[in-house]
Parts: C-alpha cells; structure tokens; sequence
C-alpha cells in the first residue's frame, strides 16, 4: 500500500489535513476539517453528525460537491486510520461557499490565499519543498535545518531568508530573544534532547521563543 503524503495547515489555530494524490497530482483536503472550521466545533461527533446532515440536503440540492467527494484513509481521534470524506481545491471552495457568514469568506480567502503574493509563493514553495528530495537532506533539530528550510521557502523573496536575524524584534508587545544573546541561546536549543514527543515539543517552543528569523 502507498503511503499518502500529508499536509498540515492551520486556519484560526484549526488543522486542515490534506492528503497527495501523486497519480492525479493534487491534494485532497478532510471535508470534517473544514466543517469543524465553519461550525466553530471541537466536538468530532457533532462535526461528523452535521456534515452527514449537510451531505444529505446537499444531495437532495443535486450539488456537485457530494459526488465529487472522495474517501481516502486519515488518522481518527481514536487513533486508528480510517476512510474520511475528501475534496479537492475546488470542491472545497464549492463546500465554503454553502455556509453563509463572514467566517466562510475568511476561510475562502484563506484557502485561495494569491499565489502571487509573498505568503502566497512561500506556500508554493512549501509544497515543492515536500515533494522534493531535497527535504530529505534538511539537517534535523538544528539551525542549520531551520535556516534550510527558511532559506528555500523565502529565498527570491527577502533578502534575508534563510539568516540568523541581527536586530531584535517583538510581536504584540512579546519580545523574542535579543539579538546579541540569540547566537548562545540557540547553542542551548540546539543541545536540548529529542528522544520523545514531550521533548521535541519542548525544543521546538523554545526555538519558536527565540525566533531567529525576521
């Protein structure tokens, strides 16, 4: 069985899994991801239970959006991988735009974020960089492999991708770790074991904390 890349994005703090297609070269994005994201829901059980009510009217609507849906396998908060309803680019834009309200708009303008734009062009970069082999070589739990990774997605874009920042900065009034302390302080990160879950995400918060990058 092929193993599915997956991709993780976050609207509002909520994950949109998706899923590449390498035969059809497309991703599939989770359909209760999404409902979760409108509804504003926690609750999978209520998320599930109204997207078989909206997949039901929808139907009887004759919308396109049901029957461009696909079920691949995805994780489910029992922890086993379980067949999920999918769609793709534009059948999640079609499923946005039947939920009225503001939210659906950000989310839809979220979701087609230009690719012409700064954000947008980094997150083309992204997808590149997952499917590349060059991820495979990226140095794993250091600067360096961060400095790789900034330097790919933001090279072209700023000047300064992929380098360690020289000023300090600060973001709704937090102030990341001045600048001439920045250089022994990711000395001390970089060190930090990640031998378990608890510990990566230690390391991780800490360099999120740090922020070495503009």
């Amino acid at each position: 069985m092929i193993k599915m890349k997956v991709s993780i994005r976050f609207f509002d703090d909520r994950e949109v899994r998706a899923l590449w297609d390498e035969q059809n070269a497309k991703w599939w994005f989770s359909v209760l991801d999404i409902v979760a994201v409108l509804t504003n829901q926690d609750d999978y059980t209520k998320t599930r239970n109204y997207w078989k009510y909206l997949k039901a009217k929808l139907k009887k609507e004759g919308s396109q959006v049901v029957s461009a849906t696909t079920q691949l396998k995805l994780l489910a908060p029992d922890g086993k991988k379980r067949l999920a309803d999918m769609l793709d680019y534009n059948g999640i834009i079609a499923l946005g735009k039947t939920f009225p309200g503001t939210k659906a708009n950000k989310f839809i303008e979220w979701f087609t974020h230009s690719d012409e734009s700064i954000d947008g062009k980094s997150k083309t970069k992204a997808y590149a960089l997952f499917e590349s082999s060059f991820v495979n070589s990226i140095e794993v739990g250091t600067t360096k492999g961060l400095q790789q990774i900034h330097g790919y997605l933001f090279g072209g874009l700023y000047d300064f991708a992929g380098q360690i920042r020289t000023k300090s900065i600060s973001k709704g009034g937090y102030k990341f770790t001045p600048a001439h302390y920045l250089e022994t302080h990711l000395a001390k990160i970089e060190a930090m074991p990640e031998t378990n879950l608890d510990e990566i995400v230690d390391k991780y918060c800490a360099m999120n904390i740090a922020h070495p990058f503009m």
